[in-house]
């Protein structure tokens, strides 16, 4: 390794592959209802860990208000974030929906917990015009 390069500890390595990927994912909860309180979201955070963990994926923060969550995420490319989120969102509501049965009851929201809609957006790196510039400058062989 030359001396003037230093590691990137975020870049991540597989076979043959090298990988820095990274999402945003925003859950909101059924008719966007104020359930979660700090507890709550400790423990839909202690979830949602635990379910990343299962699939070799980061979960580098965390944190919410009453009617919605946000994740940042490191992510393998062998990982489809359609079935990550699917993942997340179903074992955490069968979790809290169980741990927190009362609370959910008098809050209406019924055996549904998550919306079915999600956001989920890329982040990090260079920005877009940087990258279509560098590629745009690359030299075609004549």
């Amino acid at each position: 390794m030359s001396p003037r390069w230093e590691p990137d500890l975020n870049i991540r390595t597989g076979h043959h592959v090298s990988y820095d990927l990274h999402a945003h994912l925003v859950f909101v909860t059924k008719y966007r209802r104020g359930v979660f309180d700090d507890a709550m979201l400790k423990r839909c955070e202690e979830i949602m860990r635990e379910v990343c963990g299962k699939f070799e994926v980061e979960l580098r923060e965390f944190n919410g208000k009453a009617d919605h969550v946000h994740l940042l995420v490191h992510y393998p490319p062998k990982v489809a974030l359609s079935k990550l989120i699917n993942s997340l969102k179903g074992v955490s509501s069968r979790y809290l929906r169980a741990e927190y049965t009362g609370r959910i009851n008098r809050i209406g929201m019924g055996s549904v917990f998550w919306s079915r809609s999600y956001f989920a957006g890329s982040c990090g790196g260079a920005p877009l015009t940087a990258i279509r510039q560098y590629v745009e400058e690359q030299k075609r062989p004549l």
